[in-house]
């Protein structure tokens, strides 16, 4: 039992603030990586992904009408990976986090809750603690996995850096039976890609996070689910605090709300992933001998999401796989064909003009539509920066763009 308390008392008092402890995620994904192996990144690698994303941007220059959104360049090892992308995962992560706390607060009775006054923040302090705990060990896993900042489809690194994981994309390239230079190329490529358009689309960062958000809003915590994992802990077995499981307590409300806010989610990484797909196979097509292999792989894994991407649905509820990543890749070639390039990446230019849902089931018949308008929108100067910004509520524009201190009467 004195065991048990001081192993205990370690859990509780580890810094942190918020419903997820993140201080202690951190800890727990580096020490996983301890144990399973974090190489670090030798000159030669660092050499050979700095000239792979130079290469890459080259050739991504005719195939795309968005400039080059690198602005350094640079490669992680598997704990780098992790501490360079906690802040995005922190925002996804506290919305769902604080509700199963909250709900960890319910399980105590209301009569209980006077008793306990000041230790019913011992509660919330043990929720954050034990998911911090389990999504340490989800990030670990996954950081064995990711290719690049950009692999699974969200912003997820410091805005304007490319960065590669050379020692996953190495043991991704044995698995594949490919060279491991032509393996790294066509993730630098990706890469580059997702760099050019979150950097050059103003609104896109916050549009994808924000429909992860809405949908992580509608989760709901299955409280069944939480006594029995609380109802698993022995405090004649300190073990069985670390051995606690969390998987199957969220789960997405079945609501019109929220089958919308799915949708609207699905579609935005399947746009982002499938625009990816699209550009890197033309810019790659006639100079990767394996080119047709690697985009089918890519396809497959993104489709699929790898083991460690399952084992963090499974804990918070959230999938980010593009489930119609085809159909996507399909009507982006559609408007390339009809529109041409500068025709195409026109529609990024903002939210309304991008394919809906329903658009996905003729992509020939949304690519022929309008073409007049877009005619006129090829000309949009990707290369500005910036790009359309918000106005606040009452600001008016004079002739050279909005006038400071003016309000619409």
């Amino acid at each position: 039992m004195q065991q048990f308390m001081s192993q205990l008392q370690h859990l509780l008092s580890a810094p942190g603030s918020g419903p997820v402890n993140w201080d202690l995620a951190r800890q727990v994904a580096a020490s996983q990586l301890a144990a399973s192996g974090d190489p670090a990144v030798s000159p030669y690698e660092r050499n050979a992904v700095e000239e792979a994303l130079r290469i890459a941007d080259l050739w991504l220059e005719p195939a795309s009408a968005l400039p080059s959104g690198i602005r350094n360049t640079i490669a992680w090892n598997r704990n780098e990976w992790i501490f360079k992308t906690l802040d995005v995962w922190r925002k996804l992560c506290d919305p769902v986090a604080s509700r199963m706390v909250g709900a960890m607060g319910d399980l105590v009775p209301p009569e209980a809750r006077a008793q306990l006054g000041p230790m019913q923040s011992m509660v919330a302090t043990l929720g954050g603690a034990l998911f911090g705990g389990q999504l340490g060990q989800a990030l670990g896993s996954l950081a064995a996995e990711v290719l690049s900042a950009g692999d699974i489809g969200l912003p997820l690194g410091p805005a304007g850096t490319a960065a590669l994981v050379p020692a996953n994309i190495k043991a991704y390239g044995e698995g594949l039976e490919l060279p491991e230079d032509e393996v790294r190329l066509y993730v630098a490529l990706r890469e580059a890609a997702h760099q050019r358009l979150f950097e050059h689309v103003p609104w896109l960062r916050g549009h994808v996070l924000n429909a992860v958000e809405t949908y992580a809003a509608g989760i709901r915590v299955n409280r069944e689910a939480i006594e029995e994992a609380m109802g698993r802990v022995d405090p004649t077995d300190p073990e069985s605090m670390q051995a606690i499981a969390l998987e199957g307590i969220f789960t997405p409300e079945d609501s019109p709300a929220q089958k919308a806010s799915l949708a609207r989610l699905e579609t935005a990484l399947a746009l982002v992933e499938g625009w990816v797909c699209h550009v890197v196979d033309g810019a790659a097509a006639g100079r990767l001998p394996n080119v047709v292999s690697l985009g089918e792989a890519f396809r497959r894994r993104r489709a699929a999401g790898g083991p460690a991407e399952q084992t963090f649905a499974a804990l918070v509820g959230l999938e980010l796989r593009p489930r119609r990543l085809r159909e996507a890749a399909a009507l982006w070639a559609a408007l390339t064909k009809h529109r041409g390039i500068a025709g195409r990446d026109a529609l990024w230019g903002h939210p309304d003009l991008l394919p809906s849902d329903d658009d996905f089931a003729d992509p020939v018949a949304f690519a022929m539509a309008d073409v007049d308008l877009m005619t006129e929108l090829e000309n949009f100067d990707f290369s500005a920066p910036g790009g359309p910004e918000e106005k606040a509520p009452g600001e008016i524009e004079g002739p050279d763009g909005p006038e400071d201190g003016e309000k619409r009467s």
